[in-house]
This record gives structure tokens, sequence and C-alpha cells, in this order.
């Protein structure tokens, strides 16, 4: 019975590393995920601000807007990751 408990205990602490493993990794996927739709957000504006430099205002504020809803969603995951990682 002894070494049932031990190799529980063992196992446990094995499942706890992968989960806190994994939110790190799910974090980092978020985080660069993120700045690619950011980096994509700011091209297609540029490149839409260029063949159009008078709808540049608009165009400038729809960006803005898109990257931070985007901002917002990846600060929400990485918070997620935080408490599986620390609770």
């Amino acid at each position: 019975m002894l070494n049932f408990m031990v190799l529980l205990n063992l196992s446990l602490e094995l499942l706890e590393q992968w989960s806190k493993l994994g939110a790190a990794l799910i974090a980092v996927v978020a985080v660069f995920f993120a700045a690619w739709g950011i980096s994509r957000i700011g091209v297609k504006a540029l490149e839409s601000i260029a063949r159009q430099p008078e709808a540049g205002n608009d165009i400038r504020s729809s960006m803005i807007v898109a990257a931070a809803l985007i901002e917002g969603v990846t600060f929400f995951c990485i918070v997620v990751c935080l408490l599986i990682l620390f609770v």
C-alpha cells in the first residue's frame, strides 16, 4: 500500500509539472499569434491607406480598435495561463 501511495504522489507531481508546461506553452502561442495578427492588421491598413489616402483616419481608427480587441483576448489568455500556473 505504501508503494502505491508513493507512486500516486509522484504521478500527481508529474501531472502538475506537465500542466504548468502546457500553460506556459499556450501563453507563448497566444502571444505569438496575437503579434502576428496585429502585424497583419498593420500591413493591410498601410496598404489601404496607400490606395486611398483620404480614408486614412477611418482606417487608422478601425485598425486601433481591432488591435485593441486582439490585445484584450491575448491578455485574458495570459491571465488564465497564469492562474493555471500559480493556483
